[in-house]
């Protein structure tokens, strides 16, 4: 077994924090396990945590969109995770202490993955990972430097569906992105848009 297989076993066992009492299931992430990319969002929701899977529900049909005009999927490209890995009940944001115990496994995914570029979906984990008095309304769009990786702090999908006024700057958050990859990756990428 890999180290990465070994993460996701720990994780799916884990119990350090309460929310692992009320979850249907942990949702440990999904996607390319070398990927160039990597998108981080708050926890799961509803859907998530019926499935075992990060971004199935509106959010993330959305974000599979935006992806996929950017040349980018799940499989070949992107690898998806949370800052917390269990629902939240009624889908509040995680505690700190609930962020806490759950950080080091993102901590550690980041460093089996690799990724050149985070993307950062929201608030929550833009202060999980980056700075607890960040905000994502000053930051968002702005490229800054974590741990030697360059991360893109954008919106989170939920917040376009639920405000029409913010798919514009997302969207030119994620041409950033496109073009990032295309210096750091690969010259040829083909992106539909951009």
């Amino acid at each position: 077994m890999d180290d990465f297989e070994q993460l996701k076993l720990e994780v799916n066992q884990c119990t350090k924090c309460v929310l692992s009492k009320t979850r249907t299931n942990v949702v440990f992430g999904e996607g390319f396990s070398n990927a160039e990319i990597m998108c981080i969002g708050e926890g799961p929701g509803y859907y998530e945590d019926q499935r075992g899977r990060p971004f199935v529900g509106k959010s993330g049909q959305l974000l599979d969109k935006i992806l996929d005009v950017c040349g980018f999927n799940r499989k070949d490209h992107v690898f998806i995770g949370n800052i917390v890995k269990c629902r939240p009940p009624n889908n509040r944001d995680p505690l700190p202490e609930e962020r806490e115990t759950c950080i080091p496994y993102i901590y550690k995914q980041i460093e089996l993955i690799n990724p050149k570029i985070i993307i950062l979906l929201g608030a929550t984990a833009l202060k999980g990972l980056i700075d607890p008095d960040a905000k994502i309304t000053k930051v968002r769009g702005e490229w800054m430097t974590w741990n030697n990786r360059l991360v893109m702090p954008t919106f989170h999908p939920s917040a376009l569906l639920r405000n029409e006024k913010l798919k514009r700057p997302v969207w030119e958050d994620f041409k950033k992105v496109v073009v990032k990859y295309r210096e750091m990756v690969n010259e040829n990428h083909h992106s539909e848009y951009c």
